[in-house]
């Protein structure tokens, strides 16, 4: 339990001035970032329980699929790019220095060269693979033009995974489990979202598909045929229905691509084969912008009064609004049904403020804790609690302990 006036939540009235869009304004009215300059935010206390809570939703489908968890460095020597010559091909986003013995260095906008130098040190036999690995890591770009918050910042945070096998077939096995692993981490994440095939890009490799999530201020164009349900990477007649398609902005939220030979043969990384010969790693790349998701998912889930989170993504599961806090019974019973639900493994955020009502329901309704309990001097007299739905206002009154048992079956039946 975390009361309100202890939490550092600053929410800002105000709508900020260089706010692009509206998940922009509200990370940053709901107090979730600070931005510190174009492109570079810092994570405030609220934001970072949300972003905590989608790393978890991650590594929980990762690891479920059988991916190990590492953290590689930030820096990087550039000599391991050069091997692939994407120190020329990446050089216009790339982050590059001297330190004070000379050396060249990168702060990593991705980890293809430094994971394949790790797997080609540690790994020399058929018998160690298949493998996958994975990190949740800060990326840095410095791209020419910072756009909407999170959703192209030069500092930002990724989940990116790479899988070695031994031959095609291994990589195809690898590829559906991370595509399957993908689309339950959407899920989860409460996102309406499509996946496509798409261009391999300056990764490389034989096959792609990308993640994408429907929403106003996405960057990239998919056409959609109503009649058949399905997207398009071209503008082109349906050739099943002949429909006319319709232009849908999208933001890509992952990627994965089939890299084969790419990485190991040009950083000579291979292993033994059963008969004692050199074989090139088949690799697989698979990238979530974790902190992308962020304002991906508000573009999803706001209306006019501020963010409404999904169950699992929230950074409280209930928020209770003491409306008269200078009544000592009433702030005890605020207290003790935020013990009560806590036991229940409910993260719990208590306003006791000494706020007007107004101000407590326009924060509550800004920062989107998904179920709000209300309690008023009519409680004192009627024992009886109100509870909101934020999504979609819906009130119920319930006891005490009916307003336990209903909170707690709500977040049960999210985890099956």
């Amino acid at each position: 339990m975390v009361l309100f006036s202890k939490s550092f939540i600053p929410t800002i009235r105000e709508q900020p001035k260089l706010a692009e869009c509206r998940s922009h304004a509200l990370c940053l009215k709901a107090s979730l970032l600070s931005m510190i300059s174009s492109g570079v935010y810092s994570y405030l206390p609220l934001g970072l329980r949300v972003l905590r809570k989608v790393e978890n939703i991650i590594r929980k489908h990762m690891d479920r699929e059988g991916a190990i968890e590492l953290l590689m460095s930030v820096l990087q020597p550039l000599e391991i790019w050069k091997k692939t010559g994407r120190d020329e091909s990446l050089k216009e986003i790339m982050v590059r220095f001297r330190d004070r013995r000379n050396r060249e260095l990168c702060l990593g906008p991705t980890h293809e060269e430094e994971i394949t130098e790790i797997v080609k040190k540690y790994v020399s036999s058929y018998k160690q693979l298949p493998i996958i690995l994975y990190q949740i890591q800060h990326k840095f770009r410095d791209e020419i033009r910072p756009r909407y918050g999170l959703i192209r910042s030069c500092e930002f945070i990724m989940k990116d995974a790479y899988s070695f096998d031994v031959d095609e077939q291994g990589l195809n096995i690898s590829y559906t489990k991370m595509l399957e692993a993908y689309k339950g981490i959407f899920e989860e994440c409460g996102l309406d979202f499509v996946v496509v095939e798409a261009e391999v890009g300056f990764m490389g490799g034989s096959e792609s598909h990308e993640f994408m999530v429907p929403a106003e201020i996405g960057e990239d164009i998919l056409f959609y045929c109503s009649k058949c349900g399905k997207y398009f990477k071209e503008k082109k007649m349906c050739p099943i229905c002949k429909n006319e398609l319709e232009e849908k902005r999208m933001i890509e939220v992952g990627h994965i691509f089939k890299l084969g030979t790419k990485y190991s043969s040009a950083q000579q990384a291979y292993f033994l084969d059963p008969q004692g010969r050199r074989q090139f790693f088949i690799m697989g790349c698979y990238g979530i912008g974790v902190s992308r998701l962020i304002p991906a998912i508000i573009e999803q889930n706001s209306d006019e009064k501020g963010i409404i989170w999904p169950e699992r993504v929230s950074g409280f599961d209930v928020e209770i609004i003491i409306l008269d806090v200078e009544n000592p019974l009433l702030f005890k019973e605020g207290i003790s049904l935020g013990e009560a639900l806590n036991k229940e493994n409910l993260e719990v955020l208590v306003d006791e403020r000494k706020e007007s009502p107004g101000v407590k329901f326009n924060d509550a309704y800004l920062i989107g804790t998904p179920f709000l309990i209300i309690l008023g001097k009519e409680y004192l007299s009627t024992k009886m609690i109100e509870v909101e739905e934020r999504k979609g206002g819906r009130k119920f009154r319930f006891s005490k302990q009916e307003a336990v048992n209903f909170l707690k079956k709500k977040y049960e039946d999210e985890l099956l």
